[in-house]
């Protein structure tokens, strides 16, 4: 059939055919292996979490001490810690885990870059400044050195809170979906650790943010002796939104002993509507939106095609 075509032109359809090829198959097997990825991430975080509350166990076992403590201890504990690195550290802390950074030296490193970040930022406005040609009056160099020192100060917590914002608003869009799958799950029988472990890996492959929140929930849940303290753990990597919801309404259900089926239909018809809500909102400012971009790009067009006519065949 390619008989006719010159050597050269027969090998350039070959290798395009190729190509076409591997690129086909790289767009129906990137998404199988991007899914594949997403659970074993998943996976490790998941046991990694419970490796470590294994050997924490194993460790305050060893020492023969309890792993629940009285109030007044844990009063006394809290007040020493907060004497110490003050409340700045435990905000700090939790940033970090709402932006999904769990290792312990986190908070440590993030002090440091607030520190040694503005000397940086104004070495290097000074140097900028001295190696200009033009002359800065000493008010205005003074202005731009302390706004690069205190935009220095700031930028690690704008970096750690865009992170913490952007896994908030992923994990808002994910969980009223995964939060009718726990009824379904809970209303069959199951208990809420197997429902959230079993969700977990169903929505790994869609949000993998919220299958590591929900396999570390479950992981404490199973592991920790303090039911309590899994979902006030929970809430607190969350941040905030529906997910902080379920964690408050499981807390209640534990405190007063209240059917936790219930309280998940009770809390899933909630997240329905306000989901409902959000999206007429969204559809109600629309059009408002729509305003600016077709003044700026529809109606020049529509009056040119109009108008442009009459110009051209004008005497």
């Amino acid at each position: 059939m390619l008989d006719f075509l010159p050597f050269d032109q027969t090998l350039l359809l070959t290798v395009i055919s190729a190509v076409a090829a591997f690129i086909t198959f790289l767009a129906v097997a990137m998404p199988l292996i991007k899914n594949t990825e997403k659970k074993q991430h998943y996976q490790e975080v998941v046991e990694q979490r419970k490796k470590s509350l294994y050997q924490s166990a194993r460790e305050q076992a060893k020492k023969g001490t309890t792993v629940e403590r009285s109030a007044a201890q844990n009063i006394a504990a809290f007040y020493r810690v907060q004497q110490l690195a003050g409340t700045a550290s435990t905000q700090a802390r939790a940033l970090m885990l709402q932006a999904g950074i769990r290792k312990p030296s986190a908070p440590l490193i993030y002090f440091f870059a607030r520190i040694i970040l503005p000397v940086i930022f104004t070495l290097l406005a000074m140097m900028f400044l001295s190696a200009g040609d033009r002359e800065i009056k000493d008010g205005l160099k003074f202005l731009i050195i302390g706004s690069v020192a205190v935009f220095g100060f700031f930028l690690p917590r704008i970096l750690i809170k865009n992170m913490a914002d952007k896994r908030q608003i992923e994990i808002s869009q994910t969980f009223p979906d995964a939060l009718d799958m726990i009824l379904i799950c809970v209303q069959g029988g199951i208990g809420i650790e197997g429902a959230i472990s079993k969700i977990a890996e169903e929505v790994a492959p869609i949000s993998e943010v919220l299958a590591e929140e929900l396999g570390l929930l479950s992981a404490e849940l199973g592991l920790l002796n303090d039911r309590k303290a899994a979902f006030k753990g929970f809430a607190i990597r969350v941040g905030g939104g529906s997910a902080k919801s379920f964690a408050t309404a499981m807390l209640q259900a534990e405190q007063y002993g209240t059917s936790i089926s219930k309280a998940v239909r009770v809390l899933a018809d909630e997240q329905r509507q306000m989901r409902m809500a959000m999206a007429e909102q969204k559809a109600a400012a629309l059009p408002p939106k729509l305003t600016v971009p077709m003044i700026l790009f529809f109606l020049p067009a529509l009056f040119v095609t109009i108008l442009g006519p009459a110009f051209l065949t004008a005497p």
